[in-house]
């Protein structure tokens, strides 16, 4: 079985997404700089890094600098339940 690597908030902002309606996969393991969370939420997917500031704090790797700058859809970076939340908001 792969092991991969998470930040150690994602668990709490995955559960908190899920509690809001919103399905979410984890993709924290897929690897080439793509985002940790696959989320769905009224019609509409996002992509959404996370990140620890007690870790490495918002530093982004150079693969997931360069998905972000190659993708052209809905992508952010969010580092707690608030912020991942308030993004959802945007999204009405």
């Amino acid at each position: 079985m792969a092991r991969y690597r998470h930040d150690s908030n994602q668990i709490e902002i995955v559960t908190a997404l899920r509690q809001t309606g919103a399905t979410v996969t984890i993709l924290s393991g897929v690897g080439g700089g793509v985002p940790d969370l696959f989320v769905g939420w009224r019609g509409i997917n996002l992509l959404l890094e996370v990140k620890n500031l007690e870790g490495r704090g918002k530093r982004l790797t150079l693969a997931e600098r360069e998905f972000m700058e190659n993708w052209h859809g809905q992508v952010a970076i969010v580092e707690d339940i608030a912020g991942a939340v308030a993004f959802l908001d945007i999204i009405k």
